[in-house]
């Protein structure tokens, strides 16, 4: 597998909620798109109107606390947001990225030193997390997860293990 993603950073400190990320409000929005345009407006007003496709977000501790509501993957995928690097994230957030296909690297170290506004890459095959002259290494993800970010979330990983 060679997933590369390389964009501009956004950081974003600790306990940021699936409330924040896409508030109640916008539940009723049906489509990705609708949802992206409402991302983050809560935290950061701006940010959809600087995030482009591609761009990663380094975050702090607990990324994707309280409801476990998928929408606010999808508004992030639908703003832009091609990763995330996390100091740590909700379990069940990092599981609903995971089947939806947004990739969250695990790595304290390059969460808290990924400069905002700044280019970065990282590389899934190798899970490592690239700014400048920085790199950090990020623990492994399973075969498995590895294979549904791959395919692009659980439902293609499923129809493709089911074609095979």
């Amino acid at each position: 597998m060679s997933l590369v993603f390389e964009g501009l950073v956004h950081r974003f400190g600790d306990d940021v909620n699936t409330d924040v990320i896409l508030p109640g409000r916008y539940l009723t929005l049906r489509t990705p798109q609708d949802l992206g345009r409402h991302c983050l407006e809560g935290l950061d007003p701006g940010f959809v109107g600087r995030v482009k496709p591609g761009d990663i977000l380094a975050v702090g501790r607990n990324f994707g606390c309280g409801s476990s509501r998928e929408h606010a993957v999808i508004a992030l995928k639908a703003a832009g947001v091609s990763a995330i690097v996390a100091h740590s994230a909700a379990r069940i957030f990092f599981r609903n990225a995971v089947n939806l296909g947004l990739p969250v690297l695990l790595c304290p170290q390059a969460a808290e030193g990924l400069a905002e506004g700044q280019s970065a890459r990282i590389a899934l095959d190798t899970m490592e997390i690239a700014q400048g002259p920085h790199l950090w290494q990020a623990p492994p993800l399973g075969d498995e997860v590895r294979a549904i970010l791959a395919a692009g979330g659980l439902v293609p990983r499923v129809r493709q293990a089911l074609g095979a």
